[in-house]
């Protein structure tokens, strides 16, 4: 696990229109080839940092129903 700082830290966190006011979920920031993933209901419990093309991957997988 890592956190985004310096000159890779997000300038924004966003959850997903999806979610609506619910509070299980999480948010992503983006900064240069990469993608942070933290829990909303705990911001500063850690951040995963994955590359942008890894998270591009998940993305798809869990469209595709195949993570199910």
């Amino acid at each position: 696990m890592s956190s985004m700082t310096g000159p890779r830290r997000p300038g924004r966190w966003r959850k997903s229109s999806r979610s609506g006011e619910s509070t299980n979920c999480v948010e992503i920031g983006q900064a240069p080839g990469l993608v942070g993933i933290r829990d909303t209901k705990n911001r500063e419990g850690g951040t995963l940092v994955v590359g942008s093309a890894a998270f591009g991957a998940l993305l798809t997988a869990v469209k595709a129903g195949r993570l199910g």
